[in-house]
């Protein structure tokens, strides 16, 4: 690789970092050919975009961006790595579960994961990676518990108008 094709994979990967906020590092060292065209034909049925790069070329890139930001990274930067970026941070850790399953094989293994600012190191991780909810996930939960407590009141003012009068009625007495 000539030092001007070096810079233009580094610039790549810098654009891809800066446009996802979530991208995974993984080992797709034990992979078959047929297997990595597996896992990218997965990848690309959920939005997620899969590049295969050196792993200096990849520190290069993270660190131009920001050098400090990504420190929890650098060390799973070896072997055969693959990065999967996404939009939905649970994307792909479903996708290496899922690709697992299928293959009964524990490739392709999870190095890292950076999601929103947060580094989630090593393979024991994928479980929890999983159960990520989403933004719009959890916008939709909040919603959900700020609507309750209305919905409470109404349903009790339309099944209960006469109770609660007379418990007003009741109250109002009380006092006079």
């Amino acid at each position: 690789m000539t030092k001007e094709q070096k810079n233009e994979a580094i610039e790549l990967l810098k654009e891809k970092f800066n446009q996802y906020n979530n991208f995974y590092v993984t080992n797709t060292d034990a992979l078959t050919v047929e297997q990595v065209g597996k896992l990218r034909r997965a990848c690309f049925s959920k939005n997620v975009e899969m590049k295969v790069a050196k792993n200096t070329l990849i520190k290069k890139a993270l660190e131009a961006i920001d050098a400090e930001k990504y420190t929890g990274v650098y060390d799973s930067l070896n072997g055969v790595t693959a990065l999967l970026f996404s939009e939905n941070p649970k994307d792909p850790a479903l996708i290496i579960s899922s690709f697992r399953k299928d293959a009964n094989s524990e490739k392709p293994e999870l190095k890292a994961a950076y999601i929103d600012s947060d580094i989630f190191i090593g393979n024991d991780q994928l479980g929890t990676l999983k159960e990520l909810k989403s933004k719009s996930d959890l916008i939709g939960e909040i919603i959900g518990l700020l609507q309750s407590p209305a919905k409470n009141v109404i349903s009790g003012l339309k099944s209960g108008g006469s109770t609660i009068a007379g418990l007003i009625k009741t109250l109002s007495e009380r006092e006079g």
